[in-house]
């Protein structure tokens, strides 16, 4: 048995077109639902987190962002949950080098696969507390998710550095995005 995580496997599984339509469903308001996605994209039920990570990759299929507030959605219902942070949880990276330009790919917890570009750009929020960097990358649909700090530490070790702007950056999909001062 291999512990090597199969990025391509689930690149290759992965069917944008398989995504429902949930902006063409419009159903009422259902009520609230005791699922928390925690500030790691643990999901959890009645407080227990799911042991099968069918379901929340299921729901993560349906998640969608309204204001402030998100909800799972079918054509029939409409379901508020809580998160934490952010509704993605960010843990695996692949760098593909080719045609003089680098494109970085990431998978969530629940294998959702965003690629870093001018569409899902990067950006940095630093708690204002702690100073501790949170590395948030946009993912559809007006919601984010956050880089796991193993995968942020990827980054910062691709990161070139401008003397200039004294700021470190990481190239992408033939876009520059900054991962904070130095």
């Amino acid at each position: 048995m291999s512990n090597t995580f199969d990025f391509d496997g689930i690149l290759s599984a992965i069917d944008e077109q398989s995504r429902p339509p949930l902006h063409l469903w419009q159903p009422a308001f259902s009520g609230d639902i005791d699922i928390t996605i925690d500030a790691q994209g643990v999901w959890r039920h009645c407080g227990d987190e799911f042991q099968r990570l069918t379901i929340p990759k299921m729901f993560a299929r349906i998640l969608c962002k309204e204001q402030d507030q998100y909800f799972l959605k079918t054509p029939v219902e409409k379901w508020r949950i809580q998160v934490e942070q952010v509704p993605f949880y960010f843990i695996h990276l692949k760098v593909e080098e080719g045609n003089a330009k680098r494109v970085l790919t990431f998978i969530s917890s629940t294998e959702d696969v965003v690629i870093l570009d001018d569409e899902h750009p990067l950006r940095i929020e630093t708690d204002p507390e702690s100073g501790e960097p949170s590395p948030l990358i946009s993912v559809r649909d007006g919601m984010e998710g956050k880089l796991s700090r193993n995968v942020f530490y990827q980054l910062a070790e691709l990161a070139e550095i401008d003397e200039q702007q004294q700021k470190a950056f990481v190239q992408s999909a033939g876009q520059r995005f900054c991962l904070g001062e130095f």
